[in-house]
C-alpha cells in the first residue's frame, strides 16, 4: 500500500502507521472500502486495472461537480494504481437518507448547478462512462444531435448486438427526433447519473452526491432519472422548481430521458429491464405522435 499512505500524507501532513478497510455495501461496478486509519477515515474504491480508466473518470467528474460551487461532492484525494488494481481515494462521510429537509436543499443545490450555463455545446472534453458503460462525450450544439447521436443510438445498437427484441432502430430514433424537435435547452452541467442510490445526506442534513457520469446537457435528464426506484423526498421536487420552473413538455420527455438509463440497465444487467424498456418505447412512441 505504498501509494495509499502518500496520498494520506499529502492530504494530512503525516503517513498513517495504521489502517484497515472494511466493505461499504451498495456498489455494483467497483468493490467500496471504508479505510480507516489513525490520520483519519477515507472512502477507498477498488477496480482491476483494465477498468482504472473509470475510476479517473469519476474523478474528474467530482471535481467539475465540485468547481461549480453549487452541489456537495466527496473530496477526491488521489487515484493510483497498486499492482493490478486501480484505487480511488475520497473523502470519508457518514452518510444517511435524504430527508425533508436535506431533500429541499438538495432541490435548491442542484437547481443552482443546472443554472450554471456557461458553456457552448452539450457534451464534455472526455468520454466517460455510465456504470461500466463507455459514455461518449462528443460535443454538439444541438441538443438533440447529441442525445440522439451520443446517448440512444450506441445503447440501442449494444442492445442489438446483444440480441435482445427491440424495434427497428431508425424509425424509433426518428420519433424521439420529433419529440424534440421543439426543445432547445443551453447546455448545464449535470451529474448524469442521479438516482436515489447515489445522493444521501451527513449528519447535520447536508446533501452530497457522488458516483457521477458528467457531461453538460438538457438539466431535465437528471430530473427525470431522480424519479425511478423510488424517487427522492417532495420537498426535493418542490425546493428544485420554486427554483426553476419546468419547461413546457417536460414530462412527456422523462420518458425518452429514461429510456437511455434503460437501455443501460438492460446492457449491463440482462433481460429483467426489457419490460421497463418497452414500456419507455411506447411512452416515447405515443408522446411523438
Amino acid at each position: 500500500m505504498e501509494g495509499l499512505p502518500r496520498l494520506i500524507e499529502e492530504r494530512t501532513g503525516r503517513a498513517p502507521r495504521q489502517w484497515r478497510e472494511e466493505p461499504v455495501g451498495g456498489g455494483c461496478i467497483h468493490q467500496a472500502r471504508h479505510l480507516r486509519t489513525d490520520r483519519g477515515d477515507f472512502f477507498l474504491k477498488r477496480a482491476p486495472l483494465r477498468d482504472g480508466e473509470s475510476l479517473t473518470r469519476e474523478a474528474e467528474g467530482l471535481r467539475a461537480l465540485a468547481a461549480t460551487g453549487t452541489v456537495r461532492v466527496p473530496e477526491v484525494i488521489g487515484c493510483l494504481t497498486q499492482g493490478e488494481t486501480a484505487l480511488l481515494l475520497l473523502e470519508w462521510i457518514d452518510l444517511r437518507p435524504l430527508d425533508d429537509r436535506s431533500g429541499a436543499a438538495l432541490g435548491e443545490a442542484l437547481a443552482a448547478l443546472h443554472s450554471t450555463r456557461t458553456h457552448p455545446t452539450h457534451g464534455a472534453e472526455r468520454d466517460n462512462f455510465i456504470g461500466s458503460t463507455p459514455q461518449s462525450n462528443r460535443p454538439h450544439a444541438v441538443w438533440a444531435d447529441f442525445f440522439i447521436g451520443e446517448r440512444l443510438r450506441p445503447q440501442w445498437e449494444r442492445a442489438q448486438k446483444a440480441g435482445f427484441p427491440l424495434p427497428k432502430m431508425a424509425p424509433f430514433l426518428a420519433d424521439a427526433r420529433a419529440l424534440l424537435s421543439d426543445h432547445h435547452p443551453s447546455p448545464a452541467p449535470l451529474h448524469g447519473d442521479l438516482w436515489g442510490g447515489n445522493a444521501a445526506a451527513d449528519s447535520d442534513h447536508r446533501p452530497v452526491v457522488f458516483d457521477p457520469a458528467y457531461y453538460r446537457g438538457d438539466p431535465e435528464t437528471d430530473l427525470a432519472w431522480t424519479k425511478v426506484f423510488g424517487g427522492f423526498p417532495a420537498s426535493f421536487y418542490h425546493a428544485y422548481e420554486r427554483c426553476l420552473p419546468p419547461s413546457p413538455g417536460r414530462e412527456s420527455r422523462e420518458p425518452l430521458y429514461n429510456l437511455y438509463h434503460m437501455l443501460n440497465h438492460l446492457n449491463l444487467f440482462g433481460r429483467s429491464y426489457l419490460p421497463a424498456v418497452e414500456e419507455g418505447v411506447r411512452s416515447v412512441r405515443a408522446a411523438a405522435r
